[in-house]
């Protein structure tokens, strides 16, 4: 195990979304309480996680990486220039920074700074979140010293050798500030004794959630169904004169108190992003999943595929939502022996305290150094 006397220098990069910034900041306030450590994230300038991190208490740096458009590849030539900016960048980072290890969560900026991480000679660790590995995390693993992962059958992207099923990180304040439903409830002004639906499409909302709920709104409270909807920033507006005057039913772009919310709701619908997934496995709650379309290798439906495989979510493609949701809402919720039987298969695949899981591999690398 590490040193106890040594201070160590830990590199954590990834970022983008808040599916990769949550589970890097969990896995760095866990060896913050363990380590004597000095902690520097990297992540995409002009990125969410440029903001997150120092409003979390740490130091992060930038680099000018993006992804690739597949859709319009002469757009590309200006993403190679920034790529090969921010390898040379990442290697003077690690050069200066002189890490004992660098920690890679997903991102774009992950690839870069990982891999001039592994030229140096620097253990290497990977977080992959979703059940089917991104393009960076594979072309990485041969020389991971470690890849931790959330999924069974993960061998079929990584060395087996280097595999350990850690789950992914969840935020603490949802399992240490949780609530009954009926605070919960009279939180967001709703009755506790009326089944609740919670809707939650990300920071910038989900078009097909968001069209489904304002086709549909009146339906669910015409069966009685009280509604949280997060919109996201480009559809609050609509929704508000969608709800106006409509009795129990909460519209707002963003979520502060995410314990609450969960805890007040009897059914999710969400998109099936791996730290979505990861909190409602922890939490235990009914879901239908509607994977968004718009990410790489379709890894949305291969996440929420591998919960509804076991009867733990209800899976919808987006191009279905819009005819399927709200009948398979109602469905659901009149169904208390079916919401109790997906509750305990999604809390079977649960893994609590994965960030600790990840600090322990962190600490047998950096100790057998």
């Amino acid at each position: 195990m590490a040193n106890s006397n040594k201070k160590y220098r830990i590199l954590i990069s990834g970022g983008g979304t808040g599916g990769h910034i949550f589970p890097a900041l969990s896995i760095a306030n866990a060896l913050k309480k363990r380590l004597n450590a000095e902690i520097l994230f990297v992540g995409a300038e002009n990125r969410m996680e440029m903001e997150r991190v120092p409003a979390a208490g740490y130091r992060i740096e930038g680099l000018p990486v993006a992804g690739f458009d597949r859709k319009k590849l002469w757009r590309n030539f200006g993403v190679l220039l920034k790529l090969r900016r921010s390898l040379a960048m990442a290697r003077k980072i690690v050069k200066d920074f002189k890490p004992d290890i660098a920690i890679g969560v997903g991102g774009y900026c992950s690839g870069p700074t990982l891999k001039a991480a592994q030229k140096a000679g620097i253990p290497t660790l990977i977080q992959e979140q979703n059940s089917y590995a991104g393009v960076t995390n594979k072309l990485l693993a041969a020389k991971a010293d470690k890849i931790c992962v959330a999924y069974d059958g993960m061998e079929r992207f990584f060395p087996a050798a280097s595999i350990v099923k850690t789950g992914n990180p969840v935020r603490k304040d949802l399992t240490e500030r949780s609530k009954d439903k009926i605070e919960a409830a009279a939180s967001f002004g709703l009755n506790p004794d009326r089944p609740t639906l919670l809707v939650i499409g990300g920071s910038l909302g989900a078009r097909t959630l968001n069209e489904s709920l304002e086709a549909g709104l009146q339906r669910l409270t015409d069966a009685g169904i009280q509604v949280i909807w997060q919109t996201g920033k480009n559809f609050g507006d609509r929704a508000k004169k969608v709800a106006k005057g409509i009795k129990g039913t909460v519209v707002t772009q963003f979520i502060t108190d995410m314990a609450a919310a969960y805890a007040a709701a009897d059914v999710v619908v969400s998109r099936a992003g791996a730290g979505s997934i990861s909190e409602l496995e922890i939490l235990g709650k009914p879901c239908i999943l509607v994977p968004s379309p718009n990410v790489s290798e379709d890894h949305q439906t291969k996440n929420a595929k591998a919960l509804a495989d076991v009867g733990a979510a209800i899976l919808i493609p987006d191009n279905e939502a819009a005819d399927k949701l709200i009948d398979n809402v109602i469905d659901l919720m009149s169904d208390k022996e079916k919401r109790n039987e997906m509750s305990k298969k999604i809390s079977e695949l649960a893994i609590p305290n994965s960030d600790e899981i990840i600090a322990d591999e962190v600490e047998k690398i950096i100790g057998s150094k």
